[in-house]
């Protein structure tokens, strides 16, 4: 799989940006700020519909216009088609595949499949919970694109649940009583989506796992064992309350993690009307990386986190290379800025580990950046002008 061919308009810096790529390894170079990111940032929009920048897709729309579109021919197998997302300020996104629109937008993610490793990628080891979820669920999302759905559909319970509880906690703190009947139907909703999500996220972190020690290994020199493992809510409440939790291939069984997460939430509905917030459920649960033992956050090294944060990367771009049930090759692999971050070492291991890719996307302030093994065509970026160069 290679993006081939991609056009901007009203995205980011540019007002219009038309780019031909090739297979094999593309660098785009340039000072800061003019506007090379931006253009490897649209390509990984259009895979997973969120931006490794910025949480908001308002910043995405360039300042006053109303809309950004982004076009992308994709080539796969050697199908060639043409993908695009409309970016409307306030408004729900809209997507066509091969010129004709689509009923829902989100019908179009999963269609590219891209990794990519940047420097805000250190706060997936250093950061808070919430990233390190939004990793699995858009790594979950290319593996299996229609979890899109459960993973909207849960968020939106989520949302509709918080209201009820905040609305039923003002209530009581006003002296009167809630009608809460409303309540157990957003419940029942809550624990059949929340366990679809919970299950899919085991089984896929089960199948990541060797990759990530493996990766981790080599661009470690294995220094120490890097380990992850799945923290559920659902079976800490489980275990409070002194029930059998199963363990994590009890999280695989998505009937018996709903069964629980309801009586989780019956269990903990004093103390959610309390805070007004839903407390379990695979919103709050937790992706845990370990090294040698000890929790990655707060014991390892900038160094060993780096390698940490490459490895789970490196991991992803393995496991969609080896989801045998789909023929749509491998995904593009996007190096954001990352050289200039790592010292020589993890930038010679990085280079080796993934100068055979089928399309690699590169960003660099200077040619010096990128090592001598990923040399390729260079285009060179200067405000909203891109030239290719040999």
């Amino acid at each position: 799989m290679y993006v081939s061919d991609l056009a901007l308009t009203d995205f980011r810096s540019y007002h219009e940006a038309l780019l031909s790529l090739d297979p094999g390894i593309t660098a785009f170079v340039g000072p800061n700020g003019q506007g090379k990111t931006n253009l490897v940032e649209s390509i990984g929009y259009l895979s997973t519909f969120s931006s490794h920048r910025v949480a908001s897709d308002a910043a995405l729309v360039r300042h006053g216009a109303s809309r950004a579109i982004i076009q992308a021919k994709v080539v796969s197998d050697e199908r060639t088609s043409v993908l695009e997302l409309e970016l409307v300020s306030g408004k729900a996104n809209r997507a066509r595949l091969n010129r004709s629109p689509m009923p829902r937008a989100r019908e179009l993610q999963g269609m590219l499949r891209t990794v990519v490793f940047a420097p805000e990628d250190l706060s997936l080891v250093k950061g808070d919970p919430d990233g390190r979820r939004r990793f699995v669920d858009e790594l979950l999302v290319l593996l299996s694109p229609k979890l899109a759905g459960v993973r909207s559909d849960y968020e939106r319970v989520v949302r509709q649940r918080n209201a009820l509880l905040k609305s039923a906690a003002g209530a009581r703190r006003g002296g009167g009583n809630a009608d809460l009947r409303t309540l157990d139907v957003w419940d029942e909703k809550a624990a059949a989506a929340g366990a679809q999500l919970t299950a899919a996220r085991v089984r896929m972190l089960r199948d990541l796992r060797p990759h990530v020690q493996s990766a981790y290994e080599r661009v470690s020199s294995g220094q120490s064992l890097a380990e992850i493992a799945y923290r559920a809510t659902v079976q800490q409440a489980m275990s409070d309350q002194g029930s059998e939790s199963g363990g994590e291939e009890a999280l695989t069984n998505a009937d018996l993690v709903e069964a629980q997460l309801l009586e989780a939430m019956s269990r903990l509905r004093p103390k959610e009307i309390e805070r007004g917030v839903s407390l379990v459920g695979p919103h709050r649960d937790e992706l845990e990386l370990r090294l040698g033992g000890l929790p990655a956050k707060g014991y390892a090294s900038h160094g060993e986190s780096w390698s940490l944060a490459l490895a789970l990367r490196l991991a992803s771009y393995e496991l969609l290379k080896a989801d045998d049930w789909r023929s749509d090759g491998e995904p593009v692999l996007i190096l954001d800025d990352v050289f200039a971050e790592l010292d020589s070492r993890r930038r010679n291991r990085l280079a080796e580990l993934v100068a055979k890719a089928e399309q690699v996307l590169i960003t660099a302030a200077v040619a010096e950046d990128v090592p001598e093994q990923l040399e390729g065509a260079r285009v060179d970026v200067m405000g909203s002008v891109a030239t290719r160069v040999r």
